[in-house]
């Protein structure tokens, strides 16, 4: 019996190359629809036209064309089931081998279009009934649903003499199974009125060595959009690892245009600033505390060059990450073995944008909210002190503000001149916060600026940061002791700026 391949697609990409190869290479027959059989047509090869099968034309603009048992019992059938293989014999159905169909662009559309119309137009109906079929008879069925694919399945074929491998049926099932639930999730979520359904769609990448601990196991998924790297040098990415070089990342994306540097430990940042080059940003945040910096992770916002690496490659670190290294930096940095040199091709001011949503899974429900991507608003940042910030100040408050953002509440950083001097994060009050800070920034407190992600509850910060002699404080503002705080920075003529926005991190 001739060895038959149904073929319908809406993304047309490589089909004509896939149904030669069929035809020539494997003598197959294809049957196919619309607009895909006028293509191949059109090319001359040779087709069958489904309406030639079921014995109906195309109906109502197209929407119903394979929904139909001769072509539904030729993929569902057992061929290897006597009976189920005589029951369509007898009805002069044959079956099918391979199954290439790909759906409507309803998630395209989605993104496009919020007509309800429309929408529903591009729900394919026949395609995903096609795709599930096969995908449920993968003992006997290839189904491929997508271009993607269509190379492996040559391949493939060519190494089963015209057949494919049972494994080889079953991985394609699942992927169709997969996108098939996928387009089903999609189209639940535009379509619920209120949006009440959030669908989780993750593909598992790998399994990562181990979690946070040994005895935790873990893996790594791509859920939407995720950002392009290389590992150019070192082990694989841990699970610490990816955590760590999130929160480096994050940092420095604040800054995507201009020279930035940021190390991180344990997903906290020991040290940040900026410079009039990469370099002088680099050396800037490795001496703001580099006893954290040992087996520290390190993101750049500019090319790492032959004067960094000759640094970096004098001291453990764990992970470089960076938009690009030159020759002369690899050739530094690759004599460590075990150094983990990351290349993240996805522009820094793409990077920024790039989730919109985090997930946490509790005991209690799953937790969903949108990124902490708010920026400075020029009617709610307030100069609310009698004494005025100089442009430097409210610069190096910008800078401190944007810091902070990424550090564990309670969080203070203190700053001068596009540099940290003291980052405080995790604290269980805001004083403990702010006093760890002081005394880790000691004398280089003076003329400095701090940054609270939260309102001061009470002047005794005001207090503890005037004996140190800050200059500036920025901070969100909205307590009920506003009036004592600004008042108590008016009495040590500390300069005073509320955003309006507060930047907790839990």
């Amino acid at each position: 019996m001739k060895k038959r391949a149904l073929l319908s697609v809406f993304d047309k990409t490589g089909i004509v190359e896939l149904a030669e190869a069929l035809c020539e290479k494997y003598d197959y027959e294809i049957v196919s629809t619309g607009q895909t059989s006028e293509l191949l047509k059109k090319h001359n090869i040779n087709t069958v036209d489904v309406s030639e099968l079921t014995g109906f034309p195309e109906m109502l603009a197209g929407k119903v064309k394979t929904l139909h048992p001769n072509i539904h019992a030729g993929i569902l059938a057992d061929v290897q089931n006597n009976e189920e293989l005589k029951e369509i014999t007898d009805k002069n159905i044959k079956p099918f081998d391979i199954v290439v169909v790909n759906l409507y662009p309803f998630e395209k559309v989605a993104k496009e279009e919020h007509d309800e119309d429309l929408l529903i137009k591009n729900i394919d109906i026949g395609g995903v009934a096609l795709l599930r079929a096969a995908a449920k008879n993968n003992k006997n069925v290839t189904v491929v649903s997508t271009p993607d694919d269509y190379d492996i399945l040559l391949e493939n074929l060519s190494e089963h003499n015209g057949k494919t491998s049972s494994e080889f049926r079953k991985e394609l099932a699942l992927k169709a199974f997969s996108l098939t639930s996928k387009y089903d999730s999609e189209i639940l979520k535009e379509l619920s009125e209120n949006k009440n359904y959030e669908t989780l769609y993750l593909k598992k990448i790998k399994e990562l060595r181990y979690g946070e601990n040994p005895h935790q196991s873990a893996f790594i998924y791509e859920y939407k959009n995720t950002a392009d790297f290389e590992i150019l040098n070192g082990k694989e990415l841990s699970y610490n690892n990816i955590l760590d070089v999130t929160a480096a990342v994050n940092i420095v994306s604040e800054f995507y245009d201009v020279p930035a540097c940021a190390i991180v430990k344990h997903t906290t940042p020991c040290g940040v600033a900026l410079g009039k080059n990469l370099n002088e940003a680099y050396l800037k945040a490795f001496d703001a505390d580099p006893i954290s910096a040992f087996g520290g992770i390190i993101a750049f916002s500019r090319t790492v060059d032959e004067e960094i690496a000759k640094h970096a490659s004098s001291i453990f670190l764990e992970v470089l990450v960076a938009p690009d290294f030159t020759d002369e930096a690899l050739k530094l940095l690759t004599k460590k073995k075990n150094l983990r040199i990351i290349k993240l091709n996805t522009p820094l001011r793409v990077y920024k944008n790039l989730i919109s949503k985090e997930i946490k899974i509790t005991p209690f429900g799953t937790l969903m909210q949108d990124v902490d991507n708010k920026e400075l608003d020029k009617d709610t940042f307030k100069v609310v002190t009698k004494n005025k910030p100089t442009t430097e100040m409210i610069e190096d408050m910008v800078f401190a503000w944007k810091v902070a953002k990424h550090v564990k509440s309670n969080a203070i950083v203190i700053a001068k001149d596009f540099k940290t001097l003291a980052i405080s994060g995790g604290q269980t009050s805001r004083i403990d916060a702010m006093e760890n800070a002081l005394n880790k920034a000691c004398d280089g407190a003076k003329d400095a600026v701090a940054a609270s992600d939260g309102f001061f509850p009470a002047v005794d910060n005001i207090q503890a940061a005037a004996q140190c002699r800050i200059a500036g404080i920025i901070q969100p503002g909205g307590s009920i002791k506003d009036n004592d705080v600004i008042e108590q920075a008016d009495k040590y003529n500390i300069v005073m700026v509320t955003t309006g926005v507060r930047h907790f991190k839990h």
